[in-house]
């Protein structure tokens, strides 16, 4: 089905040729919570039982291999210059760069994928066995998840930059999507009881928040989600 959706034109957008001091510090809080996610046993255990000592541990580490990696500008988005000018130039694609996206697409796919498993269960058992699917199922899961990265299988962990133009609206639409129904599952989850019944309509709240953002990122109407035509220079965040 060819796109119909909105475009963004490349010699429209503002070129960039130094990254700011405070853009560079503002993209150091989204690493620090990808990486701070990455054990997800323990993030659930922080979700569910609250701060412990494994979650401050596992903070301080990522606070400090995060920040060391951002004053070497080895994370995307602290760079302190934007490293890919030409989204379809076919460019290497740094190691840093394809580390840090595959590790952003576990947290992006992991989490949802475990939480609409234990959501169809929940509403097709009435039980619910969170605790167990993130014991057992999180790191096959996110084991899959790293390898496709490894191999370059994943949007924007390619060996090259060609794909930019396109690829960044894959990420940036299933960050649109996650995020937003994690946040609408959490208020749900926080107000209804635990009943069958309630377990359907926190089920029916995250899957219907998932595909109106999906079909919103599609269509290009969310940030960062347009394909970008080829033509001049452009920068990519």
């Amino acid at each position: 089905m060819p796109y119909t959706g909105k475009l963004e034109y490349s010699q429209t957008r503002k070129m960039r040729t130094r990254n700011t001091r405070l853009y560079r510090l503002a993209h150091w809080p989204l690493w620090i919570w990808v990486f701070f996610l990455a054990p997800g046993p323990l993030t659930f255990s922080l979700f569910a039982h609250g701060f412990g000592r494994g979650n401050l541990a596992w903070l301080a580490l990522v606070l400090l291999g995060t920040g060391s990696a951002a004053m070497r500008g080895q994370l995307p988005g602290a760079e302190p210059a934007p490293y890919i000018l030409r989204f379809d130039e076919d460019k290497p694609n740094p190691t840093y760069r394809r580390v840090c996206y595959t590790f952003a697409w576990n947290a992006v796919l992991s989490f949802a994928l475990l939480n609409l498993a234990g959501l169809v269960i929940a509403a097709v058992t009435g039980t619910w066995y969170m605790k167990q699917i993130y014991t057992f199922a999180y790191a096959p899961v996110c084991a899959t998840i790293l390898i496709l990265g490894t191999l370059g299988l994943l949007p924007r962990v390619a060996p090259s930059t060609r794909g930019e133009g396109t690829e960044r609206r894959y990420f940036y639409g299933s960050v649109w999507a996650v995020v937003v129904a994690q946040a609408a599952l959490l208020a749900v989850w926080k107000t209804l009881p635990n009943t069958r019944t309630a377990s359907l309509i926190k089920l029916g709240v995250f899957t219907v928040a998932l595909l109106l953002m999906a079909l919103a990122a599609y269509r290009g109407a969310l940030p960062r989600t347009r394909p970008i035509v080829p033509g001049e220079l452009m920068v990519a965040d």
